[in-house]
């Protein structure tokens, strides 16, 4: 039937056509890009969720110890071999990475998934290794680059762990960590954990300088497409695009949510014992440009309770959880070095509108729990069955390309007078606009929410750093009984102070709050 077709010219050009129809319905079916993962996640929303398949009993059972001492070995890092700028190692799935992720690499028009075999990974001083299944899978992966030097490969972006991701600069080391999303952070009904639950890695070109990485987000009231350009270097940055579906209505979605820990430090002693360290903290405050011109500066604390604190604005020019303090003399540890912890930046690259930045705060005793949360909350409430879209830039670095244009904080620190009775506040800025100033020319604005009095306000040249010291002293009044019975948020005083040169605005504004029941 077909070579008498081939026999008549109008037959064979309609036998052309048909060919070429299913080889396009065949490429079309292999091609990707950031819409059909987005119609993915979209199709995927339309249907319940699906809890993850669970791991196997030996790799659930695996202890911490056990775990952390498998690692993948070197030389089965994948394109290892080939002259490719980037490689990528794998985390082996057990103790709490209770699941695996899919993850698939994209080559020339290609979707090839990866299989991840057991020796691809190093089991020395694992008993259970004989049990281990052949088809391991992976929790999550790490990416490598020669960050430093030519001629070797440096870690500089870690994937694990439901949507969290950590990227590290060329001097820095890992510290706080990013998310794909938060849902009901801090809420009474408990915070839901999206997870990326597939990945798509784009193959990178000899000489390239980015990686591109594609994620399904799936939770049981969201599902979402991102996808990530990472550019290492001495300010890593990152590209994200991401667009979300909602199954649920959600009550409060948390966009670029970042995460840290803060333990103790100047402005908040180490709680209830004796540290030999100056300070303990991966981030030492939350920093955010408002679409007005403002920049603020808000310290990190360690509470007694849980704080929630939002900062509203209207096209926000950016936030983030800074270290700002990089001096080894501020920690003396010679193990954590959290003098070279990165700082983290989001840039919307879309218009965000309305909302706020929400600042998360939770008690801890012990460094080795993140107790920070901050991301960007929209005005509207999602509903179910609509989408969102949101893409930014995060720069991971040291902090010094995004500092503010006018003077910033450098120190905060505060005590009681000899009688108790006063609080004293000191603030210390730092910036080259106040090179010239004299202190006659220079003052500060003070202001303090209901149930405070503020006075005493001075503003002195520190010769001995080059600093400026806005110095005040905090009158609170007397808590109330039905006050002594509500939580610290019922009793907080919320402070915000700016320098000023005449009627020039030359500082960030430093924003605080102290609570009436306990003295620092």
């Amino acid at each position: 039937m077909i070579f008498r077709c081939l026999a008549k010219p109008l037959c064979f050009l309609l036998l052309l056509l048909l060919l070429f129809a299913v080889n396009k319905t065949v490429l079309a079916s292999q091609f990707f890009d950031f819409a059909s993962l987005a119609s993915q996640a979209e199709e995927l929303a339309s249907h319940d969720y699906l809890t993850p398949e669970p791991l196997s009993e030996i790799l659930a059972s695996l202890s911490y110890d056990d775990w952390r001492n498998i690692r993948q070995r070197p030389d089965k890092a994948y394109w290892r071999e080939s002259k490719r700028p980037f490689n990528l190692q794998f985390f082996h799935p057990g103790f709490v990475y209770d699941r695996s992720v899919r993850i698939n690499i994209l080559a020339k028009g290609q979707i090839s998934p990866l299989n991840i075999q057991r020796d691809w990974f190093d089991y020395s001083g694992v008993q259970l290794a004989p049990q281990i299944p052949e088809q391991v899978g992976a929790a999550g992966f790490r990416v490598h680059y020669p960050l430093k030097t030519r001629k070797y490969f440096d870690e500089f972006l870690v994937f694990l762990g439901g949507s969290y991701l950590r990227g590290v600069s060329k001097e820095t080391r890992y510290g706080l960590s990013a998310r794909g999303l938060a849902i009901d952070t801090a809420l009474p009904k408990g915070e839901e954990f999206p997870w990326f639950r597939e990945f798509w890695i784009e193959e990178p070109h000899e000489g390239a300088k980015t990686l591109v990485i594609y994620a399904l987000l799936d939770s049981p009231s969201v599902t979402g497409a991102y996808k990530f350009i990472a550019t290492p270097g001495a300010e890593t940055v990152i590209d994200v695009t991401s667009r979300v579906f909602f199954r649920h209505e959600v009550e409060k979605v948390g966009i670029a949510p970042l995460t840290s820990m803060y333990f103790f430090g100047e402005n908040n002693r180490s709680p209830g014992y004796a540290d030999f360290r100056p300070e303990v903290h991966d981030s030492d405050g939350l920093q955010i440009a408002f679409g007005t011109g403002e920049w603020l500066w808000r310290p990190l604390h360690n509470p007694k309770h849980l704080q929630v604190n939002s900062f509203k604005a209207i096209n926000i020019k950016g936030f983030g959880l800074l270290q700002r303090d990089l001096k080894f003399a501020s920690y003396e540890d010679l193990e954590a070095f959290y003098h070279e912890r990165p700082s983290l930046w989001i840039e919307p690259t879309s218009d965000w509108g309305e909302g706020q930045v929400e600042l998360v705060q939770i008690p801890t005793r012990d460094e080795i729990h993140d107790n920070v949360v901050a991301y960007w909350v929209p005005k509207d409430r999602p509903q179910a069955g609509t989408s969102r879209a949101f893409s930014y830039r995060m720069r991971w670095s040291d902090g010094s390309g995004f500092q503010p244009p006018g003077a910033r904080v450098v120190a905060t620190r505060s005590g009681f007078e000899q009688d108790g009775a006063v609080r004293r506040i000191v603030v210390d800025f730092s910036g080259d606009n106040l090179t010239t100033a004299q202190e006659s020319e220079l003052a500060a604005n003070v202001s303090a929410s209901a149930g405070a009095t503020v006075r005493n306000i001075t503003v002195q040249k520190n010769d001995a750093d080059n600093t400026w010291r806005l110095s005040f002293e905090l009158l609170t009044e007397p808590v109330s009984p039905i006050e002594k019975v509500l939580p610290d948020k019922g009793n907080v005083i919320e402070l915000r102070a700016f320098l000023t040169r005449g009627v020039d605005v030359v500082s960030e504004t430093w924003s605080y709050n102290v609570s009436r029941k306990v003295r620092l």
